[in-house]
């Protein structure tokens, strides 16, 4: 894997990670313990719905769930840039 298959998320101030493309936002959370609220993983419920603030993602699965437009789900995206998020 590369530095460009990798992004840096930012969750606060004193707390970032490194994410990986090949993997959605919420695996690569759940990789390094960050717990994460979610069901059905697809994109379907809107359970992992999170404050997206800087940044941008790519959705592997259309999400079926309703998000704001600040909004994104963890379960069936991953990061194309660095990512600022707020989690519930």
């Amino acid at each position: 894997m590369t530095q460009d298959d990798r992004f840096v998320i930012h969750l606060d101030e004193q707390t970032s990670l490194t994410c990986s493309k090949d993997k959605t936002l919420l695996e690569s959370l759940e990789a390094q313990q960050v717990d994460v609220h979610y069901h059905c993983r697809e994109g379907f419920c809107g359970a992992c719905r999170t404050k997206l603030l800087e940044g941008e993602v790519e959705y592997v699965t259309d999400p079926l769930a309703f998000i704001d437009d600040d909004e994104i789900l963890p379960c069936c995206c991953v990061p194309v840039s660095d990512l600022k998020i707020r989690l519930a």
